[in-house]
């Protein structure tokens, strides 16, 4: 099945472009994260890690 699916991809022009486009990808999306990550605001950050706090917190009250 390796050697079917090997010889396959060595007959299509251009195939070697793919898996550096996945790579470029791959990169730009992790470096726009650690980005966001280093850039969001303090308070934004502390509000969305409370919401899960914030909702039981709700349905203890209501019961």
């Amino acid at each position: 099945m390796l050697k079917f699916v090997k010889g396959y991809m060595e007959s299509i022009d251009g195939v070697a472009t793919y898996p550096m486009i996945s790579l470029i990808i791959f990169f730009a999306f992790f470096v726009v994260l650690f980005w966001w990550v280093f850039t969001a605001s303090k308070a934004h950050i502390k509000e969305v890690s409370e919401l899960p706090l914030e909702k039981d917190n709700q349905q203890n009250i209501e019961l």
